[in-house]
């Protein structure tokens, strides 16, 4: 296959942060032909890791959220207007209001939307919210701001738990309820979720772990409280439910390809596989959608809910519709995050749960100030810092290695005990959250109708 494809029709499916630079990338690389970006909402992309800590903090209004434009893209924008299904035989994408954009290469952003409580009559109660649009951040914010008698959190995963330590450093009271054993420890694991559960508790949260919310209750079309698992029952004016996140692929089910409930499944050039197994040439996937096998978690197929990640692959997956076959570049990116919660600096690099062993390596749990290492089968899969963030590079650097686990002394400012213990990842069914990071190594998700050969 010969040089570069610059130009041709592109069109992305997405106007998230994913495609914004995506769209830069395309351009910055050379495509000249023409852009078209799809997205649902009526704004342009804009940045969400701040809903759920600045805004709700009243520093940041939803409508500042916007995202800044590295070029200009000379790209049509259809904004407001949902994709609704693709036609990959004929190259177009079918919108919901009735057009169709034809393509010759597409590149799916459609990231996800929050998991949405599943009682419709009380999901519709004033007072209760889901958080992961501007709109959903900018009208929780106000009713924040009128001073709630009490504030529900339903999940105490990385979302739940930002918005508890905004409520609390609001002087709210807050309630978090977590199937699990404790907050964040579908995410990083046993030993940081207790310490999680302790900072909470330090910090007035009143943390329910292992109940469920049976019911949100309310009176007149408002919310007035909630009823749990054990029969206990609280009032509350504000419920917000934060169950993880549901993939958006329903508008690919009649499309042939590997697209279902875990995402759309891709290689490592971000390439979309078809129903078959089979990779496209014209298709492409990237951000919290894709779903891609990675060699440093032995292939297994890696979900990703994170901000550089859905940065590092656009970039990628843009590369790689201009530059076809051997000048195509794989997306190995070590995944990285970070969080600020409860006075808390958390980072981590690698994959905490794809693990069987933590270490201490740095720091205590009782200054809340460390570094913990996570091995699998005696190597380094992912490091986590809480307000220590100089050392993660170090760590970042075995990971990509695969050092031996548990990791020799080579940073500074020792641990006090350098003895592994069991990482004490659970179940994803054992939460009330969606993991922010899913590995699965089954595919695909639906059932195939086996095509026999032509005789």
């Amino acid at each position: 296959m010969g040089g570069e494809v610059r130009d041709g029709r592109i069109v992305v499916v997405g106007a998230s942060l994913a495609g914004l630079r995506a769209a830069e990338t395309l351009r910055a690389e050379g495509f000249t032909g023409s852009l078209t970006l799809i997205g649902e909402e009526p704004r342009p992309p804009y940045d969400r890791p701040p809903l759920s800590k600045q805004v709700l903090l009243g520093k940041v209004s939803a409508e500042h959220t916007g995202l800044p434009q590295r070029r200009p893209l000379n790209a049509q924008w259809r904004l407001g207007v949902r994709a609704t299904g693709l036609d990959p035989t004929g190259k177009r994408v079918l919108l919901a209001d009735g057009a169709e954009v034809p393509y010759d290469r597409l590149l799916i952003t459609t990231g996800t939307r929050a998991r949405p409580w599943p009682h419709p009559e009380e999901a519709a109660l004033d007072g209760v919210f889901a958080l992961r649009t501007a709109d959903e951040a900018g009208r929780l914010a106000e009713q924040l701001d009128a001073g709630p008698r009490r504030v529900l959190v339903i999940g105490a995963g990385f979302t739940g738990s930002e918005i508890a330590s905004a409520c609390r450093e609001r002087g709210l009271e807050v309630t978090v309820a977590e199937r699990g054993p404790a907050p964040l420890v579908g995410a990083l694991g046993g030993t940081l979720g207790a310490l999680a559960a302790k900072l909470q508790q330090a910090h007035g949260v009143d943390l329910r772990c292992g109940v469920t919310v049976t019911s949100l209750e309310g009176d007149k079309g408002r919310l007035t409280g909630a009823r749990f698992s054990d029969g206990s029952r609280i009032e509350a004016d504000i419920a917000v439910v934060a169950l993880g996140a549901i993939r958006n692929t329903e508008w690919l089910a009649e499309s042939g390809l590997a697209a279902g409930p875990r995402g759309v499944t891709c290689d490592a050039g971000c390439r979309a596989f078809d129903m078959y197994g089979i990779v496209t040439d014209d298709v492409f996937a990237a951000g919290d959608v894709a779903r891609f096998p990675h060699p440093l978690f032995e292939y297994q197929l890696l979900s990703l809910e994170h901000w550089g990640n859905a940065v590092a692959q656009a970039e990628v997956a843009a590369h790689n519709m201009v530059h076809p076959g051997p000048r195509r570049r794989p997306h190995l990116a070590v995944p990285s995050f970070w969080s600020s919660q409860f006075g808390l600096n958390i980072k981590s690099v690698g994959v905490p749960t794809f693990s069987d062993q933590v270490v201490i390596a740095q720091g205590s749990l009782q200054d809340a100030r460390l570094v913990a290492v996570y091995g699998y089968r005696g190597r380094v899969t992912a490091a986590v810092s809480v307000n220590q963030a100089r050392s993660l590079e170090y760590y970042q650097h075995l990971i990509e290695t695969a050092a031996p686990f548990p990791p020799g002394p080579g940073a500074a400012d020792q641990a006090e005990s350098q003895d592994p213990v069991p990482s004490d990842v659970p179940d994803p069914r054992v939460l009330s959250h969606g993991p922010t990071v899913a590995l699965t190594g089954h595919l695909p998700d639906r059932r195939l109708t086996v095509v026999q050969p032509p005789r």
